[in-house]
């Protein structure tokens, strides 16, 4: 079983902040978020990046960036990568999502 992963291991899976103690599964990943609105950014985030990509499963997402700024990320599975750019609303929907490949 693959599990997803990210570069931020400090804290929150999304913004790596330490304060929190919210899980949520995500793609039979049981992961530590600040906050339920920083799960609700990544989870969509997930589904957008399988959506434009045709993944069943993502291994590994390397962020940076932050809300106000947008994040800029490379999704990784079984080999294959996936560089994009997004943005989001205060409530966690996508206001923005671009691929920069």
């Amino acid at each position: 079983m693959r599990l997803l992963k990210t570069n931020n291991n400090d804290g929150c899976a999304l913004c790596n902040a330490t304060w929190g103690e919210y899980y949520r599964e995500i793609d039979n990943e049981k992961m530590l978020f600040c906050c339920n609105i920083c799960a609700d950014i990544f989870e969509n985030m997930v589904n957008e990046v399988k959506k434009r990509t045709g993944w069943e499963k993502i291994d590994y997402i390397e962020l940076h960036g932050n809300y106000s700024s947008g994040r800029n990320c490379t999704a990784f599975s079984n080999g294959k990568r996936f560089s994009y750019y997004f943005r989001t609303y205060s409530d966690g929907k996508i206001m923005e999502f671009k691929n920069i490949d």
